[in-house]
């Protein structure tokens, strides 16, 4: 991959039968990953909460590309421990070989404290918890497929305190949407790397990829953000320093098609401050990969799901 230029989809190879699963996938982001792996062929299991806008995606998708295209979605919340598994239990029946899960679904800027049903604090628990347990519940059939788990981070996990706040996981005591926000991509991140050692460790076939997606025009700050949130990014979309979400959807795309990606790595646009410009490696910092948090880590969220991995 050229560094000037950076990864494009013209650099995908034959996936024609190939068959990837993203969550968030009808709108954003996964929309447009749906869009560039349908294009090349390949088969798309959107997993999302929305049944009318999944509806309306693949009306979409089959008006731009053909109704013949192999595009459906499953009903999964990740804000919902319970709907995770029983997704996970019909991707099982349904879906015989995953080539990549896209960990795409996210919440942010979350401006008041929120729980998940499950009792979490909502970005957490959505952003990290839904896919663990949701990445877990499908490693063996992801493993039989030597396939991929794709986790898509954010620049934001460098925004807050660095590490995991065990005490108050929940931020009881001092709740800001933006710290929180990074607390919860930091743990995808973590996770993500906990589990390529794991993998490692017991000869598992299964390759995990970090990457963000820059600042993309997406819906992710919606209107739980506060109004500061919200008009800051509203002048960084008017200004053009806000990529489009297309754009955004290329390094998690390049993660789950890519031959000759490293894996203790993190990809994404890199451009002035991350926002934009060619996908390729970005820095990854040391405090990601403080191994006794990660191992902490991991231990908190088998509890926590009440799952315990296989590996």
């Amino acid at each position: 991959m050229t560094k000037k230029q950076g990864w494009t989809p013209q650099q995908i190879k034959d996936i024609s039968g190939k068959t990837y699963l993203i969550t968030g996938a009808n709108s954003g982001a996964g929309f447009q990953a749906t869009r560039i792996l349908i294009a090349k062929g390949a088969k798309v299991v959107m997993l999302n909460r929305n049944s009318t806008k999944s509806e309306a995606a693949i009306f979409e998708i089959k008006r731009e590309f053909g109704h013949d295209v192999n595009v459906s979605y499953i009903n999964l919340d990740l804000a919902d421990l319970n709907s995770v598994r029983q997704a996970a239990a019909e991707i099982l029946e349904k879906v015989p070989q995953i080539d990549a899960l896209i960990c795409n679904g996210a919440i942010a800027q979350v401006a008041k404290q929120e729980l998940t049903v499950d009792g979490f604090e909502s970005q957490l628990g959505v952003n990290h918890y839904g896919h663990f347990l949701l990445s877990g519940l499908l490693f063996d059939r992801i493993n039989a497929s030597y396939g991929r788990i794709v986790i898509v981070a954010s620049e934001g996990h460098k925004m807050g305190l660095r590490t995991i706040q065990f005490d108050d996981m929940n931020w009881d005591k001092s709740y800001h949407p933006n710290k929180v926000y990074s607390q919860s991509k930091l743990a995808q991140m973590m996770f993500a790397y906990e589990l390529q050692d794991k993998v490692k460790a017991t000869n598992n076939n299964v390759k995990v990829y970090v990457c963000h997606p820059g600042a993309s025009n997406t819906s992710l700050i919606n209107e739980k953000a506060n109004f500061a949130t919200r008009l800051s990014w509203g002048i960084m979309v008017k200004l053009g320093v806000a990529q489009t979400a297309e754009k955004g959807a290329l390094p998690e795309v390049m993660c789950a098609t890519q031959e000759d990606l490293k894996q203790r790595a993190y990809y994404g646009p890199t451009g002035f401050m991350n926002f934009g410009g060619p996908v390729g490696e970005c820095e990854l910092k040391a405090f990601v990969l403080d191994k006794p948090v990660l191992t902490k880590l991991w231990a908190l969220s088998e509890k926590k799901t009440a799952f315990s991995w296989s590996l």
